[in-house]
């Protein structure tokens, strides 16, 4: 499922798109957002693949948003002044779709994103086993392998090995790119765990040797599938 939101101050444009994602199967359209402050609170909180982005709004314009919006979060633009396509793709928007907006437009961007993601599995068929992180003043190299899970905490995120912890101003997100989705899962907001680590599973709660870590009601689903 490809899951996704759309912000939208208009109500009629936001509803037009909320019917053309109710046909297309495998689109899991999880809100419809008129404040975009209101959104970037609930992405936050939530798992979201793709967010349809419109530019002109009040408070906070799109393209403001998007510069705030967790990487590895793919933006489609919507807007009605083809004039910004230059500052969209700047922002290296997935896509950049011009109102009024034809079902087939959006399917063709929905089928990007597909494209996209392949791309990215494709590549994970043969993961690293090792990577560089920042480490105080230095580039630490953590083998996968050794990695338990890693633990984010606001700016900072912290790698926990069998024998070691390393702290890093590095973001929880940005692991979740760099991590091979076939060694490694996303279970809480905070927590990204290690799938051959895990020793059992209670409770809504991950056994990792001494180490009991949370399971959030947003990554239940996924897990299930991965563990069934």
């Amino acid at each position: 499922m490809i899951s996704c939101i759309i912000i939208d101050d208009e109500p009629l444009a936001a509803q037009l798109l909320s019917s053309y994602a109710e046909k297309v199967e495998g689109l899991d359209m999880l809100g419809v957002f008129h404040n975009p402050l209101t959104a970037l609170a609930f992405l936050k909180e939530s798992k979201v693949d793709v967010v349809f982005l419109d530019i002109q709004m009040p408070e906070l314009s799109g393209t403001q948003l998007a510069k705030i919006i967790e990487p590895n979060i793919e933006i489609i633009f919507t807007t009605a002044y083809p004039e910004f396509a230059v500052e969209g793709f700047e922002l290296k928007a997935l896509d950049y779709l011009v109102k009024p907006i034809s079902f087939i437009r959006f399917l063709d961007a929905i089928n990007r994103y597909k494209s996209l993601q392949q791309n990215k599995e494709n590549k994970e068929d043969s993961p690293k086993d090792f990577l560089f992180i920042k480490s105080e003043y230095r580039l630490q190299k953590i083998n996968t392998n050794d990695v338990l899970f890693l633990q984010g905490n606001g700016d900072y995120c912290n790698v926990v090995c069998a024998d070691k912890k390393v702290m890093t101003l590095e973001k929880l997100n940005s692991f979740e790119n760099r991590l091979s989705s076939k060694q490694f899962i996303r279970v809480h907001k905070s927590y990204i765990v290690a799938l051959d680590k895990i020793e059992y599973i209670e409770k809504k709660r991950i056994k990792i040797e001494d180490h009991m870590i949370p399971i959030g009601l947003t990554y239940e689903k996924s897990l299930s599938r991965i563990i069934q």
